[in-house]
């Protein structure tokens, strides 16, 4: 994508009611007002809060708010260029209950209040093979710690991901502290049983991957 591109996405983001982007201080600093208050203030009602981690194009989140009107959604991520597409759409297509905030994932318990999500989804991060990159692998010990914490006591977290990597490290770490694993699958096209929401919506990357006949991972848990 050019930076003539870029620049003309980031500038639409700015006009979109859809898009949040605070800067760090202002979650840092405590100051991010909609902390705590995004059923009352960002969508004005009571419903569950789903967070979608690495969001991307912002396709899951806005395939899901259109599957679930009763939940209202939120796409994370740091590249506001790509998330557009889903902001877009959402805005185009007037689906109320999808949001989305400009922002890294480190910071997701600054954004979002102790108990105030009911759902997350990790959908394709980059399984960070290298050792030095664990510290950014979306599942380490820290990162469900931050989870934890924003979680309501009987959250949930989905991990949808085509690296058998990522889905073993995952496993592995979830087993040795003591998580609950509610469901775990090393291939969900292939075996039957699959949760409906897992194989019905897929991403433009995902479809590749399974042209490409790579098998498609899920775990769905509950961190203790």
């Amino acid at each position: 994508m050019g930076s003539k591109n870029k620049l003309k996405r980031f500038n639409e983001n700015d006009t979109f009611a859809n898009v949040i982007q605070p800067t760090r201080d202002e979650l840092v600093t405590g100051n991010f007002q909609l902390k705590g208050n995004w059923q009352a203030n960002f969508f004005k009602n009571s419903n569950p809060l789903v967070l979608e981690l690495g969001c991307g194009k912002g396709e899951y989140s806005v395939e899901l708010a259109k599957k679930y009107p009763e939940k209202n959604f939120i796409g994370i991520d740091i590249k506001g260029a790509r998330f557009w597409r889903g902001a877009k759409t959402a805005i185009e297509e007037g689906i109320p209950n999808v949001g989305f905030i400009r922002t890294q994932i480190e910071l997701v318990d600054f954004a979002f209040a102790e108990n105030e999500v009911d759902e997350i989804w990790i959908t394709f991060p980059d399984p960070q093979i290298k050792y030095k990159r664990t510290k950014h692998r979306m599942t380490n010990s820290q990162f469900l710690k931050r989870y934890k914490t924003i979680l309501k006591p009987d959250g949930i977290v989905n991990l949808k991901t085509d690296s058998e990597f990522m889905h073993g490290y995952t496993l592995g770490l979830l087993q040795g502290e003591g998580h609950d694993i509610l469901y775990a699958n090393h291939d969900v096209y292939k075996q039957e049983g699959s949760p409906e929401e897992v194989t019905s919506i897929q991403t433009f990357y995902e479809s590749q991957y399974l042209e490409h006949n790579k098998p498609i991972t899920y775990i769905r848990f509950k961190l203790k």
